[in-house]
């Protein structure tokens, strides 16, 4: 899979019995470097092995639970294509994948519940954001990160606007003229910027967009993240009025995306986005400050997942780079938090920013040091 939905979050929640593998390997899209992805995966696999080993399951059943997995090893053409990072999550009854714009680690966790901390900055506020990038030719929906981007697959969008609507016409009122401007203008023929079509026209495009922003949903589930459009200038106004999504930013990449590959597209968008998310970080951090000692916010970690299962928290901030391992039980809420890792131990963190993700709230996953409070998290409850 190359996107997660909040119906795949839901997943990660502790529910079976029995261990959890979680795998996480950078890997590369192109070039001659893409075959150095299945040999770092393979020492992945083999090192996953020797763990289950080590906790002594039989071999038969380590190679039962493994083989899943290890079929990736053998997908035709599975390796050259490939985003930034690679997620494997699997149990003796689940198996999932994913190909995700972000960077990992190589890492291996072998525990009663999946390890999804490496996963926390896709579904948080502080980085992840989409292009939509619209064109007579095509429409193209590209996620990003701070240092990444990828092209979204959408089998069931809308045909092209030509094809759509029978826009022939609508070639009459644009305008051809070379850009100097922007990355992508060295050996680039020039740029469409557009007359205002007719009413006529207006008609027909919002019609199609309307089109287009039905389908979005079946992306954008439990999505907060913004979303940046690309295209000739006068269309942004009527996909403004077609749109549904509430996270849509109000500036644009104005020009013909046809020409523009993923990587042009994502250097023009971020300077768009960044001071969305650092404002949005920013604004949760102070609203910590001001709310200290009344009630409104913790850093007790058994106290935030507690309030992340019963939805209260609105904003967490949470770090990246430590765990917090112990025990919960959803039908008691009580929460135990361990010094030192014990058999079943969850990393409590997780679970509170699943929790809060899925109830609404707003997490930042950020170094341990940007966390105000000097904890490993600060919670910001909604009442």
């Amino acid at each position: 899979m190359d996107t997660i939905t909040q119906k795949e979050l839901k997943t990660f929640l502790p529910k079976q019995q029995g261990l959890h593998i979680s795998l996480y390997l950078p890997t590369h899209k192109a070039g001659s470097e893409t075959q150095q992805n299945a040999i770092r995966y393979k020492n992945l696999l083999q090192e996953a092995e020797k763990r289950l080993l080590s906790k002594g399951l039989r071999s038969p059943d380590v190679k039962e639970m493994l083989e899943p997995a290890e079929r990736l090893l053998h997908l035709p053409g599975f390796w050259n294509i490939q985003s930034h990072g690679l997620a494997v999550l699997l149990t003796m009854e689940d198996f999932q994948y994913f190909r995700l714009p972000l960077h990992f680690d190589e890492l291996v966790v072998i525990g009663s519940v999946y390890h999804i901390k490496p996963l926390l900055p896709f579904f948080s506020t502080d980085g992840h954001f989409y292009i939509l990038a619209l064109s007579q030719k095509d429409v193209r929906l590209l996620e990003g990160t701070r240092d990444s981007v990828d092209e979204i697959d959408l089998e069931s969008m809308p045909e092209s606007m030509a094809e759509a609507l029978q826009l022939d016409r609508l070639n009459r009122h644009l305008q051809f003229h070379t850009s100097t401007n922007g990355p992508s203008s060295e050996g680039r023929a020039g740029v469409h910027h557009g007359h205002d079509p007719s009413d006529e026209n207006k008609t027909r495009i919002l019609k199609w967009f309307k089109r287009i922003d039905a389908e979005m949903p079946k992306v954008f589930i439990g999505s907060q993240s913004p979303m940046v459009l690309a295209g000739v200038d006068f269309l942004f106004p009527l996909y403004r009025e077609a749109n549904s999504y509430p996270h849509l930013v109000e500036e644009g990449i104005p020009g013909s995306p046809d020409e523009m590959t993923p990587e042009e597209l994502h250097t023009l968008a971020w300077p768009i986005v960044e001071p969305y998310f650092m404002q949005t970080q920013e604004n949760a951090a102070a609203k910590y400050h001001q709310l200290t000692n009344s009630g409104q916010t913790t850093t007790d970690v058994q106290e935030a997942v507690q309030a992340a299962h019963q939805g209260r928290i609105a904003e967490l901030i949470v770090a990246l780079d430590v765990q917090v391992w112990g025990d919960f039980e959803p039908s008691t809420n009580t929460v135990d938090v361990h010094e030192d890792t014990q058999e079943g131990d969850k990393d409590l963190l997780d679970l509170a920013s699943i929790q809060t993700i899925l109830n609404g709230g707003s997490v930042f996953a950020v170094d341990k040091a940007q966390v105000p409070g000097g904890g490993p998290l600060a919670a910001i409850f909604r009442y």
